[in-house]
């Protein structure tokens, strides 16, 4: 395993781990297979781990894990405070004991304000008098490094850069977000500000593997240098001095493994001329078929009247590549035929979504497109049948 240095001299593992996409079924963390999957993680070297208070049970699961396997003080925990849901400068204080509870600490190693995405709203926070409650945990030893999560655009980031102390930041950032969000500029900005920079959403929630076009398969394939889609996705990454970290929300042994390997493997200078071509080859094979630029984060969720948003764009975006038939029937399955059903014909194109959203989607209209694609009205009409008829067996 790789390391590099936080603002602080701490070394951190080129590969952090991203605890939001956890293995879960019936709303519940599969504590065993992830406390399996997150000590090989450990065991080959990997020290970061990212969580947050709204990742659900994420926090509680990662306390768990370490305290059960006694490795707390072998790894720093990355946290996030939800800004968005205090009501008064108590709420901090409330919150953050929260957290510290159920990831059983006395301590956070990096703590982020979560999805910081302006300066006004970082002024609000410190009229609530967040500034002077950093000040006194830090001087405690509660919490060890301060920093933001970010999505929005490169202006803003800059500004939210030069708004405060700040001991890093993570922001998204992968082969096709290079000009889009915070982007390079934003990247080499805070690194001329001696501010480490995490790296989310690297694979753009698994867009840049499993959800790849054929034609960009086959550049991959082509190539002469051996590697995997996500391996080619790190290594872009790692490549560049000013990334300190890059997550993966791994939630495989073989993932974890995969990732570890890669990371052993990373130098700066790796990456050839030709390795880049390589990259601009598959990133405009992609361009070509993506239909919307969902990554799966989740942040439009839940949707106050059950649409599942994410599954509809990872199908919409799927139509473009695989076979009609196939792409509308695994929709169906996946929503429209649950005894709790999760069809984008549920949306009554209320907006609540788009609030949230970091890559800021036009969710409504993108969500009507995709019900064109996937459920035409011939194939609602035959839903309703076969609901009716699985409602009576």
């Amino acid at each position: 395993m790789q390391y590099r240095k936080m603002k602080d001299g701490t070394e951190v593992s080129i590969l952090g781990y991203g605890c939001m996409r956890f293995t879960s079924s019936g709303g519940r963390i599969n504590l065993d297979k992830t406390e399996k999957e997150i000590m090989l993680a450990i065991k080959n070297g990997v020290n970061y781990f990212d969580t947050a208070y709204i990742y659900g049970g994420s926090e509680e699961a990662l306390g768990t894990i370490l305290e059960n396997n006694h490795c707390r003080d072998q790894v720093y925990i990355a946290t996030k405070l939800p800004y968005y849901l205090l009501k008064n400068a108590s709420s901090i204080e409330k919150l953050f004991q929260e957290q510290l509870k159920r990831l059983k600490t006395d301590h956070i190693d990096f703590y982020l304000m979560h999805m910081l995405f302006d300066v006004e709203v970082w002024n609000s926070l410190k009229r609530l008098g967040i500034d002077t409650w950093i000040a006194e945990k830090k001087k405690s030893g509660a919490i060890r490094n301060i920093g933001f999560s970010f999505h929005g655009d490169t202006a803003t980031f800059k500004a939210l850069i030069d708004a405060y102390d700040w001991d890093f930041c993570q922001i998204q950032y992968n082969y096709m977000d290079e000009h889009t969000q915070a982007g390079r500029e934003g990247l080499q900005y805070a690194h001329r500000k001696n501010i480490p920079v995490i790296i989310m959403e690297p694979l753009r929630g698994g867009r840049l593997t499993g959800y790849l076009p054929d034609a960009a398969k086959k550049v991959f394939a082509d190539y002469p240098v051996k590697r995997t889609p996500a391996e080619w996705a790190f290594h872009w990454l790692w490549d560049q001095p000013e990334i300190t970290c890059v997550l993966s929300g791994m939630n495989s042994s073989a993932m974890v493994a995969e990732n570890c390997r890669a990371a052993d493997e990373a130098q700066i200078g790796l990456f050839t001329e030709a390795d880049h071509k390589l990259i601009d080859k598959v990133r405009s094979k992609i361009n070509q078929t993506l239909k919307v630029g969902c990554t799966g984060c989740g942040y439009c969720m839940p949707c106050p009247h059950g649409v599942d948003i994410p599954t509809a764009f990872r199908c919409y975006n799927q139509s473009a590549t695989q076979k009609k038939f196939t792409t509308m029937l695994e929709y169906a399955q996946v929503t429209s035929l649950k005894k709790n059903t999760s069809s984008l014909t549920q949306c009554i194109k209320c907006g609540a979504c788009e609030k949230h959203c970091p890559q800021h989607i036009e969710i409504r209209k993108e969500l009507q497109n995709a019900k064109k694609a996937l459920q035409p009205f011939y194939v609602r009409a035959l839903l309703k049948f076969v609901q009716k008829f699985v409602r009576r067996t």
